[in-house]
């Protein structure tokens, strides 16, 4: 079976739009989450994780002519700025029939829902098939893309697919590309379930009291062969997912799911607990997803394991968490560093799991990134240094 290599990353959130940007801010302890009171989204002030809309029409004018932009949407330009960005920062030929696109997302071009978009770009731009081939026709890439939309755990899951694939022989190289956009859409139906905090959100923190939502898109190249990479790459071991079958918006109070996806994903990388270095979880803030967490990691054998959540910086990105909370991951496993897990100052589980605190300087050989999800949905990938 063939070794698979991540690299490369891009990451466009409210923290910048590359990777160095955004790591720069989470050193700092500078968070992306404001509150917005222009009344777009909801109708009260909210606190939002946005991307800044200005930079990145001026940044897309840098890659895409002028009388060409409006054949593509808000969302397509994400995918296409961050994309390019990775490719930079790789040798990868992306046109090439060896590789494959894999494009992770819960809601797409969620924005098309108005009437005065739809105008631009019709109605079936709104379809997840027919904006991933608008991104591929722009890379030239001959391989229709891979969709995966599996609610908040679509980025890990992205992740899991292209290993495999990978291992398999089926490709030479994998691109995981990961974005949502802010919407009403969204916003309002997170309201409806009273999970959204008044304040920027505080994983695993006592007086945490819902989530934030955030948007943005992230990139990660796999490949089989590591000299592709300008940086050194990191390992993908294995990955994992499950359905816990609990409710279609609340997790298995048990953490029964993502432990099994976890016990999996060990399984399959050949590792055991105690090698893990670090854990970036899902971390949403609300009640029942962290001590559902926790309840899974204590399960595992984990509870000693230093773990963090960068939903305190970015808010939750959807369908491009897992991708962007990755690349996230993978830039302190290369630096070496424990970062900080924002919104965290007193212990607000049942569990007595390892939350990082502050930034701290570590040997980082092995990660375990997890996620969790509505419909029960979990998903977990073990990343290792070469």
């Amino acid at each position: 079976m063939k070794t698979v290599f991540a690299g490369a990353e891009n990451i466009i959130s409210s923290l910048g739009f590359n990777t160095d940007e955004n790591i720069r801010n989470i050193l700092n302890g500078n968070t992306g989450i404001a509150i917005d009171s222009n009344g777009i989204y909801s109708p009260l002030p909210l606190p939002l994780s946005k991307v800044d809309y200005s930079q990145l029409e001026s940044l897309f004018k840098d890659v895409i002519p002028t009388n060409e932009q409006r054949q593509f949407t808000r969302l397509e330009k994400m995918f296409i700025l961050s994309i390019t960005d990775a490719l930079k920062q790789s040798k990868l030929n992306i046109s090439s029939a060896d590789t494959l696109i894999i494009i992770t997302t819960t809601k797409g071009n969620i924005d098309l829902l108005d009437p005065v978009l739809q105008e631009s770009f019709g109605k079936q731009r709104v379809y997840l098939h027919e904006m991933a081939k608008v991104v591929t026709a722009y890379f030239n890439n001959p391989n229709p893309a891979m969709i995966v939309s599996n609610a908040c755990i679509s980025g890990i899951l992205g992740i899991v697919y292209g290993e495999r694939l990978i291992r398999s022989g089926k490709f030479r190289n994998v691109l995981v590309s990961g974005g949502d956009l802010m919407s009403e859409f969204i916003v309002s139906g997170f309201q409806s379930f009273q999970s959204l905090s008044e304040k920027a959100c505080r994983p695993f923190d006592k007086s945490r009291d819902g989530l934030t939502i955030g948007e943005g898109c992230g990139t990660i190249i796999m490949s089989s062969d590591p000299a592709l990479f300008i940086e050194t790459p990191i390992k993908v071991m294995g990955g994992a997912g499950s359905n816990d079958a609990n409710h279609i918006s609340g997790p298995s109070r048990t953490g029964e799911g993502l432990f099994l996806a976890i016990e999996q994903a060990m399984k399959l990388s050949g590792i055991v607990p105690d090698m893990i270095d670090t854990i970036s979880a899902h971390g949403t803030a609300t009640d029942y997803n962290d001590e559902m967490e926790a309840r899974a990691f204590s399960r595992a054998g984990l509870e000693n394991i230093p773990v963090n959540s960068y939903k305190g910086y970015i808010g939750h990105t959807l369908g491009a968490a897992g991708v962007i909370e990755t690349a996230i991951s993978l830039q302190s496993m290369r630096k070496n560093t424990l970062f900080r897990s924002a919104g965290y100052e007193q212990h607000g589980v049942s569990k007595n799991i390892n939350v990082i605190r502050k930034n701290k300087e570590k040997e980082i050989t092995t990660c375990l990134k997890t996620g969790s999800g509505f419909g029960g949905s979990n998903a977990a990938v073990v990343f290792q240094k070469i």
